[in-house]
């Protein structure tokens, strides 16, 4: 019975931490480009009002 279990609970992990990786892993680098896209948003905005 434990066997059984030890083998579903691997499989279990090979099918969700796949994804998971790759999610963490995008949602890491579109963090740095929002915080790229934000940068430039409020740098237009302060440029916007010197005007």
């Amino acid at each position: 019975m434990d066997q059984v279990f030890a083998e579903e609970a691997v499989r279990q992990i090979g099918n969700v931490g796949f994804p998971a990786l790759i999610a963490i892993y995008l949602l890491t680098r579109f963090e740095k480009k929002f915080d790229q896209l934000l940068e430039l948003m409020t740098d237009l905005k302060e440029q916007q009002f010197k005007k």
